[in-house]
């Protein structure tokens, strides 16, 4: 049995998520557990690890390291050993942020580093912030498992002011346009984060569920 963690720390739609993720495991046909969890010992042992986020970086930044051993456990459970090939982690949009190297928002917080770049509040000259709603993604068919059976194009919900900023090209593998460029999607090894909420996305957001408890990175 798959057995997926929703980090609890007080911050994002853990409702929401857990759902989203128990119908795209029903969808793929595995038999999967789903806790939202504050237990470190939790996250350890997971076969996925899942990171939402909603409001200010700094602040989920804050309550995830409120949560004792928490950041040390998905630090832990998902980075590469020798005997070990890291557990597939998901972060969903603050939760994505995270994985950048600072956040910008406020005061300067440090993130997990796992991907290059900053997260900065976004220019989006004469356009409304929060960017609010449904976006179309633009990516290359093909390039990853996690958007197998997802089209250029298809549109996923937005809710954001900050985004990435000077991150590497190779660890974006999803944008859209919102007054210009922006990240969507970034995965590095077995780390990926969405900027949008998957868990809100509809038929899209399941299925990039659905491929994401199938990666094997």
């Amino acid at each position: 049995m798959m057995r997926i963690a929703v980090v609890d720390y007080g911050s994002g739609n853990l409702a929401s998520a857990s759902r989203a993720l128990a119908l795209a495991a029903e969808r793929a046909g595995i038999d999967a557990t789903v806790a939202v969890t504050a237990d470190p010992a939790v996250v350890r042992a997971a076969d996925r690890i899942v990171l939402p986020g909603q409001g200010a970086f700094a602040d989920c930044a804050a309550g995830l390291t409120a949560v004792p051993g928490m950041r040390d456990a998905i630090e832990i459970a998902t980075t590469p050993t020798a005997t070990h090939r890291g557990t597939p982690f998901l972060g969903i949009c603050v939760g994505m942020q995270l994985m950048a190297e600072r956040g910008l928002e406020h005061t300067v917080t440090p993130g997990f580093g796992w991907i290059k770049g900053d997260v900065a509040e976004m220019p989006a000259s004469g356009l409304r912030l929060p960017q609010m709603g449904w976006n179309g993604l633009d990516f290359r068919p093909g390039c990853h498992p996690l958007l197998d059976g997802v089209d250029p194009g298809d549109h996923v919900y937005f809710v954001h002011s900050y985004a990435l900023v000077d991150g590497a090209p190779a660890e974006t593998i999803a944008t859209t346009d919102y007054g210009g460029t922006v990240t969507a999607i970034v995965v590095a090894g077995n780390r990926a984060g969405t900027q949008f909420h998957v868990e809100k996305s509809q038929e899209v957001g399941i299925r990039l569920l659905t491929n994401f408890l199938r990666w094997t990175p």
